[in-house]
């Protein structure tokens, strides 16, 4: 049993909840953390995690929750982040709103993760989540894109600045997978059959398989992998499908 802290953020959601499941098989402690209560509370009490329900976004809320845990340095091991949110939609038909809430869920929260990471952690770990969509150029992932694209930078630029507290900083890029944030899609079987087409392994992804992915990057036994952008896509970003 690891007496470190593993904070998940986003962690009541699809993938966020696959990787609470597997790091909490694993032994390791971890403190929750979601915008809703309900669902955070329920997966807190299967795994035996502590948990706060707040807005990650918010700075102050975040370093509120965070730092009782850091008793003295070394107490907090990990950051995954893996909140986030999905606006299809071209540019022209986004309001003002909708990318703000874009950026807010999804580059804006990462942001914060990475400033407690860096306040908090030594010989540690933080993975971020972004998308399939940076790498190739997909239709109507304007928004989505640009924050994504920004979480990839972050990933780089935070890696530089923290490596020398022995910090890594990773993300995943996931291709479609279905969650709870991708029902609307992966339900209509138009949108479902034209996605898959686009995968190359012919078929979307499982939260399982990103999650494994984030738990692969959270292990020690990866302690000379930083700055890195993992595609866990089925191919969506480096192949073209055979037609079929």
């Amino acid at each position: 049993m690891s007496e470190r802290t593993s904070v998940i953020i986003g962690a009541s959601g699809g993938i966020g909840s696959a990787v609470v499941r597997t790091l909490a098989g694993s032994g390791r402690r971890l403190h929750l953390i979601a915008r809703r209560e309900e669902p955070l509370r329920l997966l807190a009490e299967e795994v035996g995690a502590t948990y706060q329900a707040l807005d990650a976004s918010r700075f102050d809320e975040l370093e509120a929750a965070v730092e009782p845990l850091a008793e003295n340095p070394g107490s907090i091991e990990a950051v995954v982040n893996c909140a986030g949110s999905v606006l299809l939609k071209p540019a022209h038909l986004t309001n003002q709103d909708e990318f703000a809430d874009t950026i807010q869920r999804n580059l804006t929260t990462s942001f914060s993760a990475i400033r407690i990471a860096g306040k908090y952690i030594r010989d540690g770990a933080v993975v971020l989540c972004s998308t399939a969509a940076v790498r190739v150029g997909l239709q109507n992932h304007e928004a989505i894109a640009a924050a994504k694209g920004g979480v990839e930078a972050l990933v780089r630029s935070a890696a530089a600045t923290y490596a020398r507290k022995g910090l890594r900083v990773n993300a995943v890029a996931p291709g479609l997978t279905h969650t709870p944030m991708t029902e609307r899609i992966v339900s209509n079987e138009r949108s479902l059959q034209y996605s898959t087409a686009m995968h190359a392994l012919g078929r979307i992804g499982k939260p399982e398989e990103v999650a494994s992915a984030i738990c692969w990057l959270l292990d020690d036994t990866q302690s000379w992998v930083t700055a890195q952008v993992i595609a866990v896509d089925g191919g969506l970003s480096s192949v073209v499908p055979s037609p079929a």
